[in-house]
């Protein structure tokens, strides 16, 4: 499920410009097609902080770092 391959292409999808171009020169239902997704990205991205500050703060980055579960009153 974590296709980091996917995340740079699309990373450079962005960079390079290539999505501003498709946008610049698409019709209107391409532009309305990357406005859905750069939509549903950003909601992505919202919950994937969401997570990692979860994640991160139970206990999930001393396990990861060696520490072990966390202890009570952790």
């Amino acid at each position: 499920m974590l296709d980091t391959d996917y995340l740079n292409r699309l990373e450079t999808y962005f960079k390079d410009g290539d999505c501003q171009f498709e946008f610049d020169n698409g019709d209107e239902e391409r532009r309305l097609a990357i406005l859905d997704f750069l939509e549903k990205l950003m909601e992505l991205g919202e919950q994937a902080d969401e997570l990692a500050t979860k994640l991160i703060f139970k206990g999930g980055l001393a396990a990861l770092a060696g520490g072990g579960a966390p202890q009570d009153g952790e």
